[in-house]
């Protein structure tokens, strides 16, 4: 081992080419040389560390090891890939003083190989590639191929793949009602980054069972946590029970779900940070973006991946910065034909995506992107579905909830110029509204006895000292159903064209939907249906005129947070804006009347089968242009569009999964 010094700056340079080439940082932070950043070497630390919080670690002088090696490897060039093998040791030498000395120039030439069978050629397999380390014709970076306008909405993956060699942060740690607390996860392991064996296994190779404890924890956390929820829809449980042992061989998924799970960790336990959770998530983003550059690619693959990735954007502290898969998933899966009456994981994809749209369009009051009537979903209620397959219903029900969205996000701004006119609009969209409390009246007539509640108590009833009533459903697919139909009623009530929410009609509809999903929220133990009951309870909590029920729902948005990570803080802030907490005048007069909300007869609540006709979808009215604005995060996900997702990344694949429908649900 020989130990050299930097070349001072009047020595004459080795040659000349060295001397113009502009000198690379030599005194900068390693934690920058890790981050493959250039560092500007302030002091005491560096203005990159600064801006991230990271540690800014000064390194030690520099020694070179000169190895020999007898049969360097050549890789031989094949049809999809030239790779070679670029060694720049001796350029950085010769920085140094008496580097070129010390090193000289090695010259070797190539051997033939007479059987690559054994070798990695770097190719396409079916499924993700596997990432070449080292080729001069690698992959440009995120900040280089991404066009100007996209440069903030990829802020994490634009280190490449981050340095393995992260300082592990503690924090104290709190409680939490989580599965996953202080008390029931173990330590934050140590860091594993350093252990070459704990790369991941290439797509091609088969893998054992996970045998890396941090890996082994973030991947249950999200089978138990994350999978619970993304699986509310499906009764195949796609994401909890089977696409976990599918990511074993596929590098791309079982990060996307590494990433999922430490970020579920990192928001229910202060002990881990997110580093990890970027650590993964970078990685998945970094493959997934090279196989979308291979036309041969496995197309369900990338698509599953970037639907994973993006139930990780929706988990972020800030996720409207932080969309660049949110686009691409909606892409890729309509890339391969996905809709309602797709089967196995692409119905598992789809559905998850439009929930988590529909959500959005619901707080953000836009219009669903993808038009409900291009879902495919099957809205004859006179055919029968299986026994046990409630997930059907709540197919249909999600369909009338997505058509009352753009029903209430085109209310029309300012009246029409004529009276006429505005005499005509008001006509159109009465008669559509009547058309949605049809469609939703009638799925609540023909639903089956199991999507009904078990059970049924006034708030006098029960010893839990709640205002809501306790409204006890079954299954799980039942109360997010549950959820989005109380849900749609009040939208109903608050959109009439003709009525407004303080008529007696509107507001006793919009009052009695509201304290029964309240009802459900409060008692509901499920954690799966948190992402529902969160958009859903807010929507319900704004009509609530009692201080006492105001304060409860409160209450009920941190119970959900400290549970399972899910950030309510903001949904204080609004509600209590809308229910004026910040007027004191209307707060005394509030306390002064107090009036409880009248609580209906029992009786109302019981199920009674319908002996009415079920009510098919009429012909569609006469749609006239929306004035209302359509989802911008999915307005152009579609890779026909001209601005679509992962823009210079994106090839167009030959081969397509075969479409695969159920001939019911």
């Amino acid at each position: 081992m020989a130990t050299t010094e930097p070349h001072v700056a009047a020595a004459v340079p080795e040659n000349t080419a060295a001397a113009a080439r502009p000198k690379r940082v030599r005194t900068g932070c390693l934690t920058c040389r890790e981050r493959h950043l250039k560092c500007d070497e302030g002091l005491p630390e560096c203005q990159n560390c600064r801006k991230s919080s990271r540690t800014c670690k000064r390194g030690v002088r520099l020694n070179f090891i000169d190895t020999q090696v007898k049969s360097p490897p050549i890789t031989p060039p094949t049809q999809d890939w030239d790779i070679t093998f670029q060694d720049e040791s001796r350029e950085i030498a010769s920085e140094y003083r008496g580097g070129l000395g010390r090193y000289a120039a090695l010259s070797q030439e190539a051997e033939e190989v007479p059987d690559i069978k054994d070798e990695v050629l770097y190719q396409f397999s079916s499924g993700v590639m596997n990432t070449p380390t080292l080729a001069p014709q690698q992959l440009p970076s995120l900040q280089q191929s991404l066009p100007a306008g996209d440069m903030e909405s990829y802020p994490a993956v634009s280190q490449r793949r981050p340095n393995k060699s992260r300082e592990q942060q503690t924090h104290s740690s709190n409680n939490t009602d989580s599965t996953f607390t202080s008390q029931t996860i173990p330590p934050p392991p140590l860091p594993t980054y350093h252990d070459s064996k704990q790369t991941l296994t290439p797509p091609s190779e088969a893998r054992g069972p996970l045998d890396s404890p941090e890996e082994l924890l973030f991947m249950q956390v999200f089978v138990e946590e994350v999978g619970l929820w993304m699986d509310s829809l499906d009764p195949y449980k796609h994401f909890s029970r089977v696409l976990p042992f599918d990511s074993l061989h596929e590098p791309m998924l079982l990060n996307a779900f590494l990433a999922c799970g430490a970020r579920h960790l990192a928001l229910v336990n202060p002990a881990y940070h997110e580093d990890k959770a970027l650590h993964y998530y970078d990685d998945a983003t970094t493959r997934l973006l090279e196989a979308l550059q291979n036309p041969n690619r496995n197309t369900v693959t990338c698509a599953t991946t970037a639907v994973i990735l993006n139930v990780y954007e929706i988990m972020s502290e800030r996720p409207l910065q932080r969309m660049n898969h949110i686009a691409g998933a909606r892409a890729l899966i309509k890339e391969c034909r996905w809709t309602a009456r797709s089967s196995g994981v692409g119905a598992a994809c789809f559905w998850i995506n439009v929930g988590m749209e529909l959500l959005s369009c619901i707080r953000f009051n836009w219009q669903v992107a993808w038009d409900p009537d291009l879902w495919g979903v099957d809205m004859d209620f006179s055919r029968e579905i299986d026994y046990g397959r409630e997930e059907g219903w709540t197919y249909r029900l999600m369909y009338i909830v997505a058509k009352i969205a753009n029903f209430r996000s085109s209310v029309p701004r300012q009246a029409e110029s004529t009276q006429h006119a505005e005499q005509v609009r008001l006509t159109n969209r009465f008669n559509e509204w009547n058309q949605l409390k049809e469609w939703i009246d009638s799925w609540n007539n023909n639903v089956p006895r199991t999507m009904h509640p078990m059970g049924y108590l006034q708030p006098h009833q029960t010893s839990s000292k709640s205002a809501f009533p306790e409204v006890w459903l079954i299954k799980r697919t039942t109360i997010v159903a549950r959820l989005f139909y109380h849900t749609g009623m009040c939208l109903l009530a608050q959109t009439h064209p003709l009525l407004s929410t303080s008529s007696p009609d509107m507001h006793e509809l919009q009052q009695s939907h509201a304290h029964d999903l309240c009802g459900i929220v409060a008692h509901v133990k499920d954690r799966g249906v948190a992402s529902v009951a969160i958009r859903s309870l807010a929507i319900a909590a704004e009509c609530l005129v009692s201080r006492r029920e105001q304060e409860e729902v409160l209450d009920i948005f941190d119970r959900i947070q400290k549970e399972t990570g899910w950030r309510t803080g903001f949904l204080h802030k609004e509600l209590k804006e809308k229910w004026g907490w910040n007027n004191q005048e209307q707060y005394q007069q509030q306390q002064q009347q107090n009036i409880p909300a009248p609580m209906l007869p029992l009786q109302s609540y019981q199920y009674q089968p319908s002996n009415l006709p079920p009510v098919p979808p009429p012909p569609s009215l006469k749609q006239v242009p929306r004035q209302g604005i359509i989802n911008p995060i999915l307005r152009s996900a579609d890779f026909s569009a001209p601005t679509h997702p992962y823009q210079s990344h994106y090839v167009a694949p030959l081969h397509l999964p075969p479409q695969t429908h159920y001939s019911q649900y």
